[in-house]
């Protein structure tokens, strides 16, 4: 997570122009009605918007992989159907599986996503597909039709029955693309195989990756609580098996035998960063730990944490919530005083008193609430972190929850701490580590070493894009994730 400042909108209003025309796109030889964003539009949407997406997820700091994806990326769009454009090619430092591109020949591709790919031919296959968006015009189409939209902040933001205290507990908002039609991912799917195809890499490389990325949503889906709120290729680019079929089809018919790289990609991710990165933050177990802040705290034994780009949620199977998030406020604020008048807008909800967390000065309110209609006790904590800073803790508590989470709860929110830089040197982030199996090696003993409490060797098969049943091969190379 980072320090929440504002959030933006994807395309601007300003860029409308009174077109109405139809126009054949091409790279896909359909008629389209994209007549609101023209390809000048495009590249100025693009430019404004990239500092934003940097400044939201940050760059993967990371030359080696920055320049491979780069190498890649101009490899396998060297001959689209749309030369206006100059693709650009960024990796977020995000855990999350993802990739997206922007108009104007912007595309992202997370380290999440590096992880679960085995090769510089699927690899480029995402890249091709983002592409395809691209030179298929499909955002500005879908702009065209206007079908942006913003997505809801906060589940505390709606569940208050007051409109003061609703507009204090508004966290910022994660604003994204609508899911691509289905015509549209099939178009970029169709483009993509054409440029691998057209560019040296093996075709059939977009099905194994959609393969993958099958296997990648089963395995997220099976990990408990963890949450799919978050902008992630599976949201934006579902991969249904009927899609991996399609695709299977369209390579059938394509000269293969192409470059795959597998030893190469290989060499390029080993290292890379595996989860949450110490820039953002990163759970262990049930603590929080942002070693680039210097804080830390915990939430309660079975809670399941998020943590996302500007707050970090944690819920219970009770219905019982926690969000954290920092936020600016004028330097010399006292916590009741920015409780009061800044986070609750002068709104009066009960109460509030003056505390101290753990050296610091801090203020806290509680007052009724409800969160998806089940009655709540909505409980505010404001912690002085630095000046100019202010930690926040936003707690749902149901009604008839026991005592034992009451408490937890409690102690979760008062165990918000500074941490020492030795103790910032003691965290180490999780990292992606490439190894030779034995002789003597298999799934179980490989995914052994991996740092989890559960799911290690369906952990490694996801990664590696083994089949159940299967078993590693002596002297092949394989993916696993260790403690840096």
């Amino acid at each position: 997570m980072k320090i929440k400042t504002f959030f933006y909108p994807l395309f601007l209003l300003a860029l409308i122009t009174p077109l109405s025309s139809c126009s054949t796109n091409p790279a896909t030889g359909r008629t389209q009605f994209a007549a609101l964003m023209s390809p000048e539009q495009e590249g100025q949407v693009g430019a404004e918007e990239h500092p934003n997406i940097i400044k939201e997820f940050g760059e993967y700091n990371n030359p080696a992989v920055k320049a491979y994806v780069e190498e890649v990326g101009r490899k396998v769009t060297q001959n689209t159907e749309r030369p206006d454009v100059q693709y650009k090619f960024f990796v977020v430092d995000s855990p999350i599986i993802n990739a997206f591109a922007l108009p104007g020949g912007y595309i992202y591709i997370s380290r999440g996503l590096l992880a679960v790919a085995n090769s510089e031919a699927e690899l480029a296959s995402v890249l091709g597909h983002e592409a395809g968006h691209i030179t298929g015009r499909h955002s500005a189409e879908r702009y065209s039709r206007g079908v942006v939209t913003s997505l809801g902040a906060s589940i505390l933001a709606a569940a208050i029955d007051k409109t003061g205290v609703s507009q204090a507990l508004g966290l910022g908002s994660d604003l994204y693309l609508k899911s691509y039609s289905r015509a549209q991912e099939s178009e970029a799917d169709t483009l993509g195989i054409r440029y691998l195809a057209q560019n040296g890499y093996e075709p059939s490389a977009m099905t194994s990756f959609l393969s993958n990325l099958q296997n990648a949503s089963a395995f997220e889906a099976q990990l408990d609580g963890r949450q799919q709120s978050d902008m992630s290729y599976f949201s934006t680019h579902p991969a249904t098996g009927e899609r991996v079929a399609k695709t299977a089809g369209e390579v059938a018919q394509v000269q293969g035998g192409g470059a795959v790289n597998r030893d190469r990609y290989l060499d390029v991710v080993n290292g890379i960063t595996y989860g949450d990165s110490p820039s953002h933050g990163f759970i262990r177990k049930d603590e929080f730990i942002h070693p680039g802040l210097g804080f830390k705290f915990n939430v309660p034994q079975g809670f399941k944490m998020n943590n996302q780009p500007t707050q970090v949620v944690a819920v219970s199977e009770q219905g019982a919530a926690m969000i954290f998030d920092l936020a600016k406020t004028a330097a010399g604020q006292d916590p009741l005083g920015y409780l009061t008048q800044v986070w609750l807008k002068g709104e009066a909800a009960s109460t509030p008193e003056n505390i101290t967390v753990n050296g610091m000065r801090a203020a806290t309110v509680a007052f009724p609430g409800s969160i998806n209609n089940v009655p709540m006790t909505i409980r505010l904590l404001a912690i002085e972190f630095a000046s100019g800073q202010m930690a926040r803790f936003q707690i749902g508590i149901p009604n008839n929850a026991p005592a034992s989470l009451v408490d937890g709860l409690k102690r979760a929110s008062y165990s918000f701490a500074k941490i020492s830089a030795g103790e910032k040197a003691s965290y180490k982030p999780h990292v992606v580590r490439v190894v030779t199996a034995g002789a003597g090696d298999s799934v179980e003993s490989l995914a052994a070493r991996f740092p989890f409490d559960q799911y290690n060797a369906e952990r490694f098969r996801m990664m590696n894009a083994i089949r159940p049943g299967e078993q590693v091969r002596a002297g092949q190379r394989y993916k696993i994730v260790v403690e840096q």
